[in-house]
């Protein structure tokens, strides 16, 4: 996983206005509430701007946000994170914080779909393995892809949402194109600036994700010596199935 410095700037730019209108806080409430059951220290692999971990930081809990990208964490730093909140720069399948050890760590809103290969992936769980206290929990959700949609090596682009920024009204259009035999989604998404109804300016991103399947997902769990916990189909803990959109897991390190 490397951001392009492009894709990086243009991302922090608007990734809060978008998700305030776009994703509802449900997954802030579950990670929320981990925190809480497990009492802290909590790290947040790919924290990003702090949507999710800065709630939890400011009840006073001992945070570590980390990311590889400097752009997220400059945007968090600008919100006045508390003084318990650390924010570290740092790819998720290569991290090493010595000797700290937290009873929570997490990553919130699909962040381990920027993992592409087996082996990044098996990096990323081996440095939170390393990281967790004695009977500490890992915690994260992705897609349930859809097989039909999945299916599909095109989407033509369309309008996903808008949403303010100052005077101005965003306008994200996202298409998508996919590798069936990597499992890669690579998605481009053009944010127009308009005015008073007018385009006055266009700015892209473009990124891939990797969808996993719940069998490789428990696989790769193994593998890498967690044992799961719980696996639900949404925030609210209701049960996995095949309707449910979101994989969302708990595991464990493996007595």
């Amino acid at each position: 996983m490397a951001y392009a410095p492009e894709y990086e700037a243009v991302h922090a730019r608007y990734y809060d206005g978008a998700y305030a209108s776009l994703r509802d806080s449900a997954d802030i409430g579950f990670y929320h509430d981990l925190a809480r059951e497990t009492g802290g220290p909590v790290l947040e692999l790919g924290c990003g701007t702090g949507r999710v971990l800065l709630p939890i930081a400011r009840e006073g809990l001992a945070c570590t946000g980390l990311d590889a990208s400097p752009a997220m964490l400059d945007v968090l730093r600008a919100k006045d994170p508390p003084s318990n909140l650390r924010l570290v720069v740092a790819p998720m399948q290569a991290f090493d914080l010595g000797r700290e050890r937290f009873r929570l760590v997490f990553a919130a809103f699909r962040p381990l779909q920027h993992l592409y290969t087996v082996e990044d992936q098996l990096a990323c769980l081996a440095c939170v393995r390393r990281h967790l206290a004695p009977g500490g929990r890992f915690a994260f959700d992705v897609f349930a892809p859809d097989l039909a949609r999945i299916a599909l090596v095109e989407e033509r682009e369309i309008e996903e949402g808008r949403f303010r920024q100052g005077d101005d009204e965003i306008v994200r259009l996202t298409s998508m194109r996919r590798d069936l035999a990597t499992q890669m989604t690579h998605v481009t998404m053009r944010l127009e600036r308009r005015r008073d109804g007018t385009v006055v300016g266009e700015e892209v991103e473009r990124f891939g994700m990797r969808w996993y399947h719940r069998y490789e997902l428990e696989h790769l769990l193994a593998r890498a010596g967690f044992e799961i916990v719980a696996l639900y189909g949404g925030f609210d803990r209701r049960p996995y199935d095949h309707v449910s959109g979101e994989m969302v897991i708990v595991a464990q390190g493996e007595t």
